[in-house]
């Protein structure tokens, strides 16, 4: 055989062993499922031992995986190797920001202590927070409420601490030390005072574990002042200028008042000629009624009367009131258009996917997938390695299918313009080792849990900007 056609067949050869490797990989055994919905076994045939220094034994002991061979017709499962062990298979992740519409998802199980705030029909804004522990066993959580910009405390129920704001903390905060008996719950409340009357309060309230670090559940509630008939009819009247009778005299004044003033000059004018000629006798110097004329002058053809024209001035106001009418009857009809579409609009989405939204701490906001609702925000003082606020969030999925979500779409933006991205590593640390953007959320749950974003130590976020998929317009809640 020529020497180049052994060398094509050896790296023919060769090409065709690392191939065999890489498609068929050396795993461990893993032992198959057990149950309903285990995976259909392999059906394993074992050839009987062939006599010791015959060929078949040779080529046995030489091949060790030839000893277990699937038997003709028998079903192999998806994942079984050639050799009886099962591989195990990975079910396919979505890809970023695509929702996997055959399957909904299992849903993270409940906490054991759930939270509901109520507002109270007083004059001052008031809250009722119900913490019940849903266990078998007591719990012990760390409580806390929210204090909105411009309020404080006139009245908190037994045990509460309050903690004025600070300047790791854009707002105070009223805290609890529970323990919650098993099956049990306990009700905690709040009055607070604002410095500006007569406008709408949302505080929200979790509770936390023990540390007071990992939250079980959050939920929020906002109080609205009681409008007087007074107050309702100052925010629903439109301004003067706007009404349609007070727009209509001021559009038919200045032409009615031009009209008025050129017909006067007219009656003038024409009124002034006729007094010129003496009593009894025709602008042409003949007497009525008779021939001849009072003065010996020389008969001359009368000339034809000239029609008379409106002053240039008049004409001018007439043109100037008409311009005016019609632009104010073009700004006002504008004006209400504008108003009717920016009332239901949201900002601007340019080239993503939905509507993006922008919303404060503790009220829900909704994007393409999630609803997106900011508890809280809290940073602190900082060291070396910069400064971490924690954020709790609660992110409810409202499509049908599980959704998918990653940590660099999480964003802090800083005085200036500058962002950044979750920090994954102490996020993780903060949820006791588990990766919460790892498990997609499944359709129609909620999560609530811990966000970390490392800043520069002189700083603090001024705003967090929320997504569910790359594509998606997201949400921002500003910070206090």
């Amino acid at each position: 055989m020529p020497a180049s056609r052994r060398h094509h067949r050896t790296l023919a050869a060769f090409v065709h062993g690392l191939g065999v490797l890489a498609a068929v990989p050396a795993l461990p055994t893993v032992p198959p499922a057990t149950g309903a919905a285990a995976t259909p076994a392999v059906t394993t045939v074992t050839p009987a031992a062939p006599t010791p220094g015959s060929p078949r034994a040779d080529a046995v002991a030489g091949h060790p995986a030839a000893v277990a061979r699937p038997a003709p017709g028998a079903h192999q499962a998806p994942g079984a190797a050639a050799t009886g062990a099962v591989i195990p298979v990975t079910p396919a992740v979505p890809a970023s920001g695509m929702a996997t519409t055959a399957n909904p998802g299992v849903p993270r199980p409940a906490p054991p202590v759930t939270v509901s705030v109520t507002v109270a029909g007083t004059a001052a804004p008031g809250y009722r927070i119900q913490v019940r522990n849903d266990g078998s066993r007591p719990v012990d959580a760390v409580v806390r409420q929210e204090l909105p910009p411009g309020t404080s405390t006139s009245a908190v129920s037994a045990g509460g601490r309050v903690t004025p704001a600070t300047g790791a903390r854009g707002t105070g905060e009223v805290t609890w030390r529970l323990r919650l008996p098993a099956q049990g719950t306990i009700a905690v409340q709040t009055t607070l005072a604002q410095t500006t009357a007569g406008r709408s309060v949302t505080a929200p309230a979790c509770a936390f574990t023990s540390d007071g670090n990992r939250p079980y559940d959050c939920a929020t509630a906002t109080w609205q002042p009681a409008a007087s008939p007074a107050t309702g009819q100052a925010e629903t009247a439109a301004p003067v200028w706007r009404r349609p009778p007070i727009l209509a005299a001021l559009v038919l004044l200045p032409i009615l008042t031009v009209g008025a003033l050129w017909g006067w000059r007219h009656r003038r004018r024409r009124g002034g000629g006729a007094g010129l000629e003496p009593a009894g006798v025709t602008p042409g110097g003949r007497r009525r009624g008779g021939t001849g004329t009072v003065y010996p002058r020389p008969a001359a053809p009368d000339l034809p009367g000239r029609r008379r024209r409106p002053p240039a001035r008049a004409v001018g106001g007439v043109v100037a009131a008409l311009f005016v009418g019609v632009v104010a009857t073009a700004g006002f009809t504008a004006t209400r258009e504008v108003s009717a579409i920016q009332a239901g609009r949201q900002p601007t989405s340019g080239a993503w996917v939905g509507r993006s939204a922008t919303g404060t701490v503790g009220t829900p906001v909704r994007e393409q997938a999630f609803e997106f609702t900011v508890y809280r925000v809290v940073c602190d003082t900082g060291t070396g390695t910069g400064r971490r606020c924690q954020a709790t969030v609660g992110v409810r999925n409202l499509t049908p299918e599980q959704q998918v979500w990653h940590g660099e779409l999480q964003r802090a933006y800083l005085p200036g313009g500058n962002w950044v991205s979750a920090d994954q590593d102490a996020t993780r640390r903060l949820n006791l080792g588990r990766d919460v953007f790892a498990q997609p959320v499944a359709a129609g749950s909620r999560v609530v849990l811990p966000l970390v974003f490392t800043v520069n130590a002189a700083q603090r976020p001024e705003q967090l900007e929320l997504r569910s998929g790359v594509f998606s317009a997201g949400v921002r809640v500003d910070v206090p």
